[in-house]
């Protein structure tokens, strides 16, 4: 079983000249621990969920482009870009150069985006909810082309594009992971099936809710006649971790039970957050049990 490593707050010190440094601190520990990969959110300011908005919040691919200069091996993603935030022949572009210049580690997170209060704050349109289901396909759509090194005009409902030139291609081959997040049962794990080389879904969900999602996901895959074993399953989930269990945080053996039964689901990576990521205490018990333990426990179904 895979494990990923997301990083949603960057509040960490009152010092904010210290912030580039602990990042980049935190990117290089996940790859010594053996984290698979490394995401952080594309949102430009801090949700509600992990605190208010004026919290420092970094613009996403500019972060993992730092993150790639200061590793190695680990594979480097958003969790998930909203398809409003930029052209989606740029974004494309922007996700090439990430993978090309970390050697084929980018992962393309992309969702349909949600956080209303950003948009208005940055003078970025929000659609309808429809609509930008609509401008998610027509992204999904362009990004194979563009990936196949296809250039003739591409024409939507909602962009139209004259050349989508994307030279250098990518080093990923065929092309760097698409992960879509959400789980809207009829449009989301939909293109999932259809276009998506990965699915996201909230660990919170419960064991009942996340088998079902799965097998709606399933359930497309047999419709588009696309096999679903091809499709990596993840979870999103956050958590502290220490070696006692104290102040109600999580064991290494406590960790390794959770990751066990997720992989029993069919879960192939999970992805969580750590409470206290800028922590060298929870590095140490990933490298040394938790990591070393999840890559023998098998996924269901592989």
């Amino acid at each position: 079983m895979r494990v990923g490593l997301q990083v949603p707050n960057f509040t960490w010190s009152a010092d904010q000249s210290l912030l580039g440094d602990t990042f980049g601190l935190i990117a290089e520990r996940a790859e010594r621990a053996g984290f698979y990969s490394l995401w952080v959110m594309d949102h430009f300011f801090q949700i509600s969920m992990v605190g208010p908005a004026e919290r420092e919040m970094l613009e996403g691919w500019s972060a993992l482009a730092f993150a790639a200069g200061r590793t190695n091996r680990i594979k480097l993603g958003t969790m998930v870009t909203g398809v409003t935030y930029r052209y989606p022949g740029l974004l494309v572009k922007t996700a090439t150069t990430l993978d090309v210049l970390s050697h084929g580690r980018a992962y393309l997170g992309i969702g349909a985006a949600w956080n209303e209060e950003e948009h208005n704050g940055l003078g970025v349109p929000f659609p309808p909810m429809a609509e930008r289901f609509e401008r998610l396909e027509e992204t999904l759509q362009l990004a194979h082309q563009m990936w196949s090194g296809d250039d003739k005009p591409f024409e939507g409902k909602h962009y139209q594009l004259a050349r989508p030139l994307n030279s250098p291609l990518s080093v990923h081959k065929p092309h760097p992971p698409i992960l879509i997040g959400g789980t809207g049962e009829r449009k989301t794990l939909r293109m999932v099936a259809q276009y998506g080389d990965g699915c996201n879904l909230f660990a919170r969900l419960g064991d009942a809710e996340l088998k079902r999602k799965l097998d709606v996901l399933r359930g497309h895959c047999q419709t588009l006649n696309r096999p679903y074993e091809e499709i990596e399953k993840t979870t999103l989930d956050n958590m502290t971790i220490t070696r006692d269990g104290r102040n109600g945080s999580l064991t290494p053996s406590a960790v390794i039970d959770q990751l066990g039964h997720l992989a029993e689901m069919g879960i192939d990576q999970a992805i969580f957050s750590l409470n206290n990521v800028a922590e060298l205490e929870p590095f140490d018990l990933l490298a040394t049990e938790i990591i070393p333990a999840a890559e023998k426990i098998a996924v269901a179904g592989r």
